[in-house]
């Protein structure tokens, strides 16, 4: 590839979808110009420097091999704020902001100070996408992954939400200090069945399996969360859990096993019932 090809020339003979090539060279062009996105339209004619040049085929090559683009540019945007992602966690989809809509919803309904926990929250998505838009939350944020609670503490520090969001690592209920009740629990558990043939396709290749996964029926860590929600909910509390396509019915039954009452499916932008709600009794 020359170092004399235009930004107009580097899309149109990428071979990569010209969508794809232009949010990885946008990428360059703040990297190395500090040139915002349009630059791509309204410079189209420059040419990138050796060192961007370089850089611009390391891209290209890493994403036709597969590599996720959010994992290749270090961050993923998500509801209405940016996260830092790695391969040590999740990369943040746009169904789950369904979750976070619900949760923000009865947030303002109870108009009052308000405790959430977000069980297994990988990056931090929800929980500082939670505390971003509801300042009267204080929320707990649990996971089992050292390395994902990494990644979420630095999203934490970088959208200066510390005093809002408390990070603590086990697995699910277990990870907390001590019994505590919450106005509302999120969580978006690992829920692929172990022999989805999706898991060995596309970018879920290089996430990692234990955050898309039960390594069983996709229903055992869903269960685990529902049967222990109304021990940590206060009286009339909420639950809402993100789920796969084809598991409404099935989490609406635990819920339903578990006493909660209220119990309701929300559907996604594309129709399809991706969360599951439910209350304590009052």
């Amino acid at each position: 590839m020359s170092d004399s090809q235009s930004l107009r020339e580097l899309i149109s003979n990428c071979t990569l979808p010209a969508n794809e090539a232009r949010i990885l060279l946008a990428h360059l062009l703040e990297k190395y110009y500090q040139l915002p996105r349009s630059a791509l339209l309204s410079r189209d004619d420059m040419t990138l420097n050796t060192a961007a040049q370089e850089e611009w085929e390391s891209l290209i090559s890493r994403r036709v091999n597969g590599e996720p683009i959010a994992y290749i540019l270090g961050k993923k945007g998500f509801h209405n704020i940016e996260l830092q992602v790695g391969s040590g966690v999740l990369i943040p989809r746009p169904e789950t902001e369904l979750l976070v809509d619900i949760a923000i919803a009865e947030i303002a309904n109870l108009n009052k100070p308000v405790k959430v926990l977000d069980l297994g929250t990988g990056s931090g998505a929800i929980a500082l996408s939670i505390a971003s838009a509801a300042p009267n939350a204080s929320v707990i944020a649990t996971d089992q992954s050292t390395e994902a609670l990494a990644i979420a503490i630095k999203n934490a520090e970088s959208l200066n939400l510390t005093q809002h969001v408390q990070f603590l690592q086990g697995n699910w209920y277990e990870a907390l200090i001590q019994q505590s009740q919450f106005d509302v629990i999120v969580s978006n558990p690992p829920y692929i069945a172990n022999q989805d043939p999706h898991l060995v396709q596309g970018d879920l290749r290089f996430e990692p399996s234990s955050a898309l996964t039960d390594y069983g029926s996709g229903l055992s860590c869903l269960q685990a969360i529902i049967s222990d929600a109304a021990k940590f909910l206060k009286p009339g509390g909420l639950i809402a859990v993100e789920h796969g396509f084809d598991q409404s019915e099935s989490v609406i039954n635990l819920m339903k096993i578990a006493g909660l009452v209220d119990v309701q499916a929300h559907l996604d932008l594309a129709g399809h019932c991706r969360v599951a709600s439910g209350r304590n009794r009052s």
